[in-house]
């Protein structure tokens, strides 16, 4: 394993996270053992930064943790955040900013994580309604309390973070970063760039499409977000289909699968960027990191930008309702 720092703070962590999502909610099923298998295996293999959320599962992706944690946590850094509220049944309730939820939220993080300390803790979408420098701001009293260690953004526009990172610095932006979504590059990395701040990439296998076995959105499940993904819709899935299908021809080249360049290539966009695709399953996490030892010459990612440039993906990544959500 390689390790990386994320932007300018102290937190080192391995050059691959884990993203612990699916294991609880958005792809199907979950099998708790395989789950805690695959958990603990990427300690095994060198991972250290594990990512969770609070909304993941209705905090059942955090009482999962808890098992893997109660015996390694002075292995990983654990990164959860907080902001989107849900109701039991998964209905969205709206984003909460709110100084006196920031206690509440982490505090109850902690109870279901069972430690005293959360590594990284990220706002996970911003609430419109409070200025952010009220949410940092008590986000930062979490650091005096020793609840928290470093402070996350996700998925927050340039103006939101500057002001947040005056206000108390921000050490990660989690964002949607692949291939397919290269939506951070530009005003947005360069930006974290400027401050110092390290850029998380999530869904870097974009939801699964990127790995070459995705070729029938039939095979999805009732509760599979991406059934309601414009992306996994009707002709913006064949363009994306095809899209996949020239990745694939290069993977054959390098002799490596099209999820190994695809995290290979996020891997290659700086030491500041630490990508943390998701799986639930050992097979698919020993597959994954694999890509660390995948090379990418300048002509390498030359050609998969021209095949793959910025908007090249068809359909908005997330159904309206969501998308408003974004980049605030």
């Amino acid at each position: 394993m390689r390790y990386r720092r994320l932007g300018k703070s102290s937190l080192v962590v391995s050059a691959m996270g884990l993203g612990c999502m699916g294991m609880s909610q958005s792809y199907g099923p979950a099998d708790e053992q395989e789950a805690l298998a695959t958990i603990h295996l990427a300690i095994d293999r060198g991972i250290t930064l594990l990512d969770t959320a609070d909304m993941y599962g209705g905090g059942a992706n955090e009482e999962l943790l808890a098992k893997v944690l109660a015996k390694r946590r002075n292995e990983v850094a654990l990164a959860s955040k907080f902001g989107n509220m849900r109701m039991p049944d998964g209905r969205f309730l709206g984003v909460n900013g709110k100084p006196e939820y920031v206690q509440e939220a982490c505090e109850a993080s902690l109870k279901r994580l069972k430690i005293a300390t959360i590594d990284l803790y990220y706002l996970h979408r911003v609430d419109t309604t409070v200025p952010i420098e009220d949410t940092v701001g008590a986000m930062a009293r979490l650091i005096e309390q020793g609840k928290v260690r470093y402070l996350g953004l996700s998925e927050a526009g340039a103006a939101t973070i500057r002001r947040a990172h005056a206000t108390y610095p921000i050490t990660a932006l989690q964002s949607e970063y692949s291939i397919w979504t290269r939506d951070p590059e530009g005003e947005i990395l360069d930006m974290c760039r400027e401050l110092g701040i390290g850029l998380v990439p999530y869904s870097p296998l974009g939801r699964g499409i990127l790995t070459g076995k995705v070729k029938d959105t039939g095979a999805f499940g009732p509760k599979d977000f991406r059934r309601i993904s414009p992306r996994f819709q009707g002709e913006n899935f064949d363009k994306n289909l095809r899209l996949v299908q020239r990745i694939e021809q290069i993977a054959a080249e390098k002799s490596c699968t099209a999820a190994q360049l695809a995290l290979a290539w996020v891997l290659a966009q700086g030491q500041d960027v630490v990508p943390i695709p998701g799986t639930k399953r050992r097979t698919y996490l020993e597959q994954n990191l694999k890509a660390l030892d995948v090379q990418l010459s300048p002509e390498d990612l030359r050609r998969i930008s021209e095949i793959a440039p910025r908007g090249a993906a068809a359909g908005a990544r997330y159904p309206d309702e969501y998308m408003n959500r974004l980049g605030v």
